[in-house]
C-alpha cells in the first residue's frame, strides 16, 4: 500500500511539473526551450486567419482574437491579439489563450496529441478526467503581473514565465515541427468552436501542425462532435455544438469530425 501510494505522489508531481511548466525556482531556471513561433510570426499568422483582422470566416461571433504560443517546458514564449489595440478583444482572452496553450502542450506528447477540446466530454461530472481543471492552478504571480500597455507585445510580461492552467474546451492545439512536440498554442477571444478552427488555421500557418496522431485516428487532434441530447460523448473525446457555422468550417478545414448543422 505504502508503495503504491508514493508511486501515484510520485505521479501526480512529475504531472504538475510538466503542466505548469514546473512553478518552483528551479522550474523557472529551467525553462529555456526554443519558441516554436515569436512574436512577429504569431502575430501575422493571427491577424490572416480572423476575419475581422481580415482572413477567412471561422463560424463564430467572428471577433478579434488572442493568441499565445508556450515553448516545451510550459514557458510562455510569444503573446499576440489580433485587433488593432488591446481591448479590441476580451481583454480576459489573454490567459485564457495562455492557458489553452498550456494544456495542450502539457497534456500531448512526441507520438500523440490531445486538444483542449479533445478534453471537455472526459472532464464533466462522471468522466474519467473529472476534476482536471483544479489539478494546475494558475501561475498568478505571473498573470496579473506587469505593464497592461505591454499586453500582447514582444516585452508582455507573461513571456518566459511558465502560466500554468488546464482549459477543458476548445481553441488549444500542441505544435509538431515534423520531428517532435516542440509547444502549444492557444486562441481564446470567440466561441471555443470558433476558437478551435483559428488555432488549427494558424498552426498551419506557422507550418507546426505536423501532428503524428490523436484521439481520432484521420484527424488526429480535430473536435469531435459526437455528444448526444445527453451529452454524452459516444467516443469520449466530444465537444458540444456551438451556435454558428463552426462545426461546418471544421468539417472543411479538417479540424472537426461530425456534427454539422448547417447542411
Amino acid at each position: 500500500m505504502g508503495r503504491t501510494m508514493y508511486r501515484c505522489q510520485l505521479f501526480l508531481s512529475v504531472f504538475g511539473l510538466v503542466l505548469a511548466g514546473g512553478l518552483s525556482p528551479q522550474g523557472q531556471a529551467m525553462a529555456q526551450a526554443p519558441c516554436p513561433a515569436d512574436h512577429d510570426k504569431l502575430l501575422a499568422a493571427l491577424k490572416a486567419n480572423v476575419k475581422a483582422s481580415g482572413g477567412p470566416a471561422n463560424g463564430g461571433f467572428e471577433t478579434n482574437e488572442w493568441a499565445a504560443v508556450v515553448a516545451r517546458d510550459g514557458a510562455v514564449c510569444a503573446i499576440a491579439f489580433s485587433g488593432p489595440t488591446a481591448d479590441s478583444q476580451w481583454p480576459g482572452s489573454r490567459l485564457v489563450a495562455a492557458e489553452k496553450a498550456n494544456t495542450a502542450n502539457g497534456l500531448s506528447l512526441a507520438q500523440m496529441a490531445l486538444s483542449t477540446a479533445n478534453l471537455y466530454a472526459g472532464a464533466q461530472p462522471g468522466g474519467p478526467l473529472f476534476g482536471l481543471q483544479e489539478t494546475n492552478p494558475v501561475n498568478q504571480a505571473a498573470a496579473y503581473a506587469g505593464d497592461p500597455k505591454t499586453f500582447g507585445s514582444a516585452s508582455d510580461p507573461l513571456v518566459g514565465k511558465p502560466i500554468g492552467g488546464v482549459v477543458v474546451f476548445g481553441g488549444g492545439l500542441a505544435l509538431y515541427d515534423g520531428k517532435s512536440i516542440v509547444g502549444g498554442i492557444g486562441v481564446s477571444g470567440d466561441s471555443s468552436c470558433a476558437d478551435h478552427n483559428v488555432a488549427w488555421r494558424v498552426r498551419a500557418a506557422l507550418g507546426l501542425d505536423k501532428v503524428p496522431a490523436g484521439v481520432n485516428p484521420n484527424r488526429k487532434d480535430a473536435i469531435v462532435y459526437d455528444l448526444d441530447s445527453g451529452g454524452k460523448s459516444a467516443s469520449g473525446w466530444g465537444h458540444p455544438l456551438c451556435a454558428g457555422t463552426e462545426a461546418d468550417i471544421a468539417a472543411e478545414l479538417g479540424a472537426g469530425v461530425g456534427g454539422s448543422i448547417h447542411k
